[in-house]
């Protein structure tokens, strides 16, 4: 059990899909059979992490809450701070945006009174993303707020992870050549592959901008590569972004038919998930060609 526990957080970071997935049921299995509760939560925040990495939120939040609720029972403050965190994330992502405001602010008052700085920078961090769908520069002052953390206590994933949000900040405000400088500093910070899903974010983010700021060549040898890197590791949900900036790309360049295939790969891969905005986008510009 403690074996399966320590694995699959690697494997989660390193974006090994299906191993993920094969251990974590292995250990939520183990965990109930043994009546070990802590492992049991452990076991479904895991397979929560990896329905959200996949874009399934509904069920990573049903996950996550039955966690929630066992670390509760069990009166562990810092598990239960973590597992507010990840509900507001999740809420935000599917759109129920008082609740997830609620959840934050309760895992923000609980790193405060634990003393974390990595959960206040981390809830910070999310309270941005909430913010960013009302009030985008407001959402800056929550990443800066992260990022400060960061700087004071030399954390590289969130340090990352706060340019890696200003430059999607930066995006929603139509403001493509700032946004392109905090996804490369992200990058930067974040060096060798290891988070797979902060490097990919932040390579998306950096070939939208890319595109954005009229540097297509250099967005399409970006695109590129993150798909190849998705497709390494089976990650059918973030080769589906990737395959919607792709065809974006082609198409700007007189590509339209392989514009189109690359659109349909990724609403195929998109079955499934919770993914509204890009599947949306996806279907107009398919009924756009009469292709759908």
């Amino acid at each position: 059990s403690t074996l399966l526990r320590l694995l699959s957080p690697f494997l989660q970071r390193s974006g090994r899909v299906a191993e993920t997935e094969v251990l974590g049921r292995a250990a939520l299995t183990l965990a109930r059979r043994l009546g070990d509760e802590a492992a049991e939560a452990c076991a479904l925040g895991d397979l929560a992490g990896l329905h959200f990495l996949t874009g399934r939120h509904s069920e990573a939040l049903a996950l996550n809450d039955h966690a929630l609720a066992i670390w509760r029972r069990l009166g562990a403050e810092s598990w239960t701070r973590r597992c507010l965190n990840n509900r507001g994330l999740l809420l935000e992502g599917l759109g129920r945006y008082a609740e997830s405001g609620e959840a934050l602010r309760q895992s923000l008052a609980y790193s405060r009174q634990l003393h974390d700085p990595f959960g206040e920078a981390v809830a910070h961090s999310n309270l941005g993303n909430l913010y960013e769908h009302t009030d985008p520069r407001a959402a800056i002052e929550q990443h800066l707020r992260s990022l400060a953390i960061g700087e004071e206590t030399g954390s590289v994933v969130v340090r990352h992870s706060a340019h890696c949000n200003i430059g999607y900040a930066h995006l929603t405000l139509g403001e493509p050549a700032a946004a392109t400088a905090h996804f490369e500093e992200s990058l930067r910070i974040l060096g060798s592959p290891g988070d797979w899903h902060g490097e990919s974010q932040s390579r998306l983010g950096l070939v939208r901008a890319l595109r954005l700021i009229g540097h297509g060549e250099r967005a399409a040898a970006e695109c590129a590569e993150l798909l190849r890197r998705a497709d390494a590791r089976a990650d059918r949900y973030t080769g589906a972004l990737a395959r919607h900036q792709h065809g974006l790309l082609l198409r700007e360049r007189g590509r339209a038919e392989e514009a189109y295939e690359q659109w349909r790969a990724a609403l195929d891969a998109l079955d499934g998930t919770d993914e509204k905005t890009v599947l949306q986008e996806l279907i107009a510009l398919l009924d756009d060609s009469g292709l759908r």
